[in-house]
């Protein structure tokens, strides 16, 4: 079983990245025996996407290789950050190039998604956003996960979640991928 692990931010100390690892340590430890690849937007390097841009130059290799990634998985673990009650502008960009590829960028993938932030909402905008549109891009959303406060309820020195409650949740929201 081969897992993509991807984190929709390009901040190099991303919560949705401590998120998403201890996610992928709990898939792997608890759930299932997965290998797991995990990277982030800042492992694709490109241009915003444009018309222009696409017609001068065609598809950037880094899209062309995240959208292989997923296609040759098992399944997808994503974790979105959200800036403005959206995604960031990176994911998006990168997104949008690898629809040009093919519209069906998830390519059919059982999925769950995840996200954070420090306060009250725990990106549950951008995890909207996701489960209205994802049907559309051929994702197989098993399940979401959203961890308000983060701050509170993660211990980023020991990268894992502090609230039982919450931990209960994110097992059950990975156990979605066995069903």
């Amino acid at each position: 079983m081969q897992t993509l692990a991807f984190a929709a931010s390009n901040s190099l100390n991303s919560i949705n990245k401590a998120l998403l690892q201890h996610a992928a340590n709990v898939l792997r430890a608890e759930i299932m025996d997965t290998e797991i690849e995990l990277f982030s937007v800042r492992d694709f390097d490109l241009p915003i996407y444009c018309i222009d841009t696409e017609n001068e130059m065609g598809i950037p290799e880094p899209a062309q290789a995240l959208f292989e990634k997923i296609g040759a998985a098992d399944q997808l673990l994503f974790a979105f950050a959200e800036h403005n009650g959206s995604y960031t502008a990176g994911y998006k960009s990168l997104f949008d190039w690898m629809s040009r590829i093919e519209t069906k960028v998830f390519q059919a993938k059982p999925m769950v998604a995840l996200a954070t932030s420090p306060g009250g909402g725990g990106a549950r905008n951008v995890l909207g956003q996701f489960e209205t549109s994802a049907p559309h891009f051929k994702a197989d959303l098993k399940a979401t996960f959203s961890a308000p406060k983060f701050y509170d309820v993660f211990d980023s020195n020991v990268g894992q979640l502090t609230d039982a409650e919450l931990q209960v949740s994110l097992r059950s929201a990975l156990s979605a991928f066995k069903q």
